[in-house]
């Protein structure tokens, strides 16, 4: 297969999922879609590379992810961090729900072993479903060593629908209070003019405005997205012997820290021009596991699969519910951001936004949307995937 016809094939899956996306506004999510394809594609007549075909290696992946990981903590100032501190603890009860429902009676159904190589895989993203794999492998269980990957590949399935339906419905609750004059709602232009006038008690921390607009290229906005990713790497790598810290979620933090800063604005890869490729690229990338789920391997490992995502769904429903409850969030609030543990980015970001387009025409209600969903969706797809789900699979694999 060419290059170019490996990558007509998948962008033309990757429109598929828009359009389904966009007929069914959001109940069908657009990921869900393309993970059906591409699942159909590898097990018909789709080279196994055809993604590196294409010209999206991993490499290149990686790259991509630096960067728009850095962009989204443009998005989050350090004060609405501070803010998202209920969606940390939401979070983490969900983490809690899986562990306790899995633990407590998945034991009994798949045994101890299946549990503890499922868990951090089925909260979290490839690195920790790598480790689990891998120690898995050398603890000569050749079944869980492809479990591992496969409910990493397979969990999103539960969680694009689920994720979909309860943010609709928490949309819908939002608009009812926005237009009843129940929730006020600061434009983006006011939240300017407010930061503009708090700044000004701060003049030498704008870095960027020194610059002539002339010279704020599309190039030297992505030397300084690039620079902050290069700090948090630099950072990840130095505190490695002490403690071992993702460099993504540095990624997160030096984003946030660098607006704050002045030194990259807001959205700074849309404004730049590049955020759109940089999206294809990571889809392409994580529709590019689904490789590793053959049909026989599926058929034999169908039952503990099902079960295991099924059982931590209750798992974290309850235990999510109970906190939104103590902390008084909407229950749809706190099971979506408990289910960005199924996935993480950039899914949680693009169902937030299909579901957002798909409720209101209106700008100022999407903003006002936005502003009221996204940053939690983000905040606790970071807190799940990347941070917990890495240290569980640390713990866990030391007890195969």
């Amino acid at each position: 297969m060419s290059q170019m016809l490996a990558l007509v094939i998948l962008l033309l899956i990757l429109f598929i999922g828009d359009l389904v996306a966009v007929r069914t506004k959001a109940w069908v999510p657009s990921i869900f879609i393309c993970a059906v394809l591409f699942l159909a594609g590898y097990w018909t007549f789709f080279p196994q590379d055809i993604v590196a075909l294409a010209g999206v290696p991993p490499v290149v992946a990686t790259m991509m992810m630096y960067l728009l990981i850095t962009n989204m903590g443009t998005l989050l100032s350090i004060q609405e961090l501070k803010n998202q501190w209920k969606t940390i603890v939401i979070a983490l009860s969900g983490i809690l729900g899986i562990i306790a429902i899995l633990f407590g009676i998945g034991t009994f159904i798949f045994g101890y072993k299946t549990m503890i190589v499922a868990i951090p895989p089925l909260v979290g993203g490839v690195v920790s479903a790598l480790i689990m794999s891998e120690g898995a492998k050398e603890a000569g269980l050749a079944s869980l060593s492809v479990f591992a990957i496969v409910i990493y590949v397979m969990q999103g399935f539960a969680g694009y629908p689920l994720t979909s339906i309860v943010l609709k419905k928490e949309g819908k609750r939002l608009l009812k209070q926005y237009r009843s004059g129940q929730l006020v709602f600061q434009t983006n232009k006011a939240a300017e003019e407010t930061a503009a006038a708090a700044e000004t008690v701060r003049p030498g921390l704008k870095l960027i405005e020194k610059v002539p607009e002339k010279y704020n290229t599309d190039f030297f906005k992505f030397l300084r997205l690039a620079v902050v990713s290069y700090l948090a790497y630099l950072t990840s790598t130095l505190l490695a012997p002490v403690v071992n810290v993702s460099p993504f979620v540095l990624c997160l933090l030096f984003g946030v820290i660098a607006t704050s800063l002045g030194f990259l604005e807001k959205q700074v890869l849309q404004k730049a021009n590049g955020f759109g490729f940089a999206i294809m690229a990571l889809m392409l990338f994580i529709f590019d596991g689904l490789k590793q789920a053959t049909p026989g391997m599926m058929l034999e490992i169908i039952y503990p699969l099902a079960g295991t995502i099924i059982l931590g769904v209750i798992g974290m429903y309850i235990f999510s519910f109970i906190a939104g409850k103590i902390l008084k969030v909407s229950k749809e609030m706190a099971f979506a951001v408990s289910l960005t543990a199924l996935y993480g980015f950039p899914a949680d970001y693009i169902i937030t936004n299909e579901v957002i387009k798909s409720l209101t025409e209106d700008e100022k209600e999407r903003e006002m949307l936005t502003s009221n969903m996204l940053p939690p969706m983000l905040v606790g797809g970071f807190i799940t995937v990347t941070i917990v789900s890495v240290v569980l699979a640390g713990i866990f694999v030391g007890l195969l």
